[in-house]
């Protein structure tokens, strides 16, 4: 059975598997499963709860233990993680398979993790944000998957830990409407000016003009503003575009 490559902050979890190894003292080398109730059975030192614990906590744990017990004078605990069972995460929003999956290796990705939800739906954000715990204080970092696939991607590429929640928001919309082909939602492209989003909604009709467009843009106080852009002008989350009729 290979030993899973775990991250320094990964906590042992019941249904993990563990082996524990203490230094020249091969007769208590021990494989064993963390119980649901989080706690193991060691040679000479009977139960111990580790479940919840880092595997260096849980290493120095039972060394602790050993020393005061008079059974080992100076020992030295290793112990390796064979199996990964008792740790999850959750993938919430836009995937196509929304819930908590279980962290079956440890050291998972986050690339790993969408794949398991099945990857982001199409109404699904570029942007996703994963939230957690990091040494002990709140951690919330947003990432750009695009980037995962860039040069240079794979350390943007978060390692999951247990408890921690991916959120995949809806992807950005505009609106189109009056004499355009097809007006209606428009999915919100990186960077994608008045031009590119009225070729997405068809372009305009014969009555259509282009002197008669107008964006209305919702501003930060809440007033709805109305704009005439140019058509190399870039929009924004929820602008409504609308094309006047030609009036000759």
């Amino acid at each position: 059975m290979p030993a899973a490559a775990v991250p320094a902050e990964y906590r042992l979890g019941s249904g993990d598997v563990i082996r524990i190894a203490v230094f020249q003292n091969p007769e208590m080398t021990l494989e064993t499963r963390v119980t649901e109730a989080g706690v193991i059975s060691f040679p000479l030192i009977g139960e111990q709860r580790i479940g919840g614990r880092s595997v260096t906590e849980a290493e120095r744990q039972i060394a602790d233990a050993l020393r005061t017990g008079n059974f080992v004078r100076n020992p030295q605990v290793t112990i390796v993680v064979m199996q990964v069972r008792g740790n999850q995460a959750s993938v919430l929003g836009q995937v196509n398979k929304p819930g908590r999956y279980p962290i079956e290796v440890a050291g998972m990705r986050l690339s790993d993790l969408l794949a398991m939800a099945g990857g982001t739906a199409p109404t699904g954000a570029d942007v996703v944000v994963v939230s957690g715990v990091r040494s002990g204080e709140p951690f919330r970092q947003e990432v750009d998957l695009p980037t995962l696939f860039a040069s240079g991607g794979a350390q943007r590429d978060l390692t999951i830990l247990n408890g921690d929640t991916v959120w995949v928001d809806r992807q950005s919309l505009l609106y189109i409407y009056g004499e355009v082909q097809r007006p209606g939602p428009v999915r919100l492209e990186r960077g994608m000016t008045l031009l590119q989003a009225l070729a997405s909604g068809g372009g305009l009709t014969l009555r259509g003009t282009e002197r008669g467009i107008r964006v209305h843009r919702k501003a930060a106080d809440g007033q709805v503003q109305i704009l005439q852009p140019k058509m190399t002008d870039t929009l924004r989350d929820g602008d409504v575009i609308y094309v006047r009729e030609s009036l000759f």
